[in-house]
């Protein structure tokens, strides 16, 4: 594994700008965040696409709680890089508040100077 310190400093940028947009409901910061192809794989297994996925943020009352990754984990392969770790994941939707205990792991693609997220793995963990 690669040290988080040697990550590329534009993918570490892309990954921050993920957390914000995801916490502030940015759609339009998502988009341009994850590749055209993009599939997101939930922790009941359920799969979404980039499509999909993005909606989800409109939905009026969604809100993710801001959350702190732990036991993170970075590794890097020339122009694809996978980053992830464990958190608590809160969100609101239909006036109802849920959290989970989850593992998280994304697969990044560097492609014309730009990192985007082509893969989204989440395993729930018993609480």
């Amino acid at each position: 594994m690669v040290p988080e310190t040697l990550m590329p400093p534009a993918l570490a940028q892309a990954l921050d700008q993920y957390s914000r947009a995801t916490i502030g409901n940015d759609t339009v910061a998502l988009s341009r965040l994850f590749t055209d192809d993009y599939i997101l794989v939930n922790s009941d297994s359920s799969v979404q696409n980039r499509q999909s996925y993005l909606k989800d943020f409109l939905v009026p009352g969604f809100k993710v709680d801001p959350y702190e990754m732990r036991e993170r984990v970075f590794k890097l392969f020339g122009d694809t890089a996978v980053t992830g770790g464990a958190f608590h994941l809160g969100w609101t939707l239909d006036g109802r508040h849920q959290r989970r205990h989850l593992r998280i792991a994304h697969v990044w693609i560097r492609k014309h100077g730009r990192w985007q997220i082509a893969y989204t793995q989440l395993t729930r963990v018993p609480e």
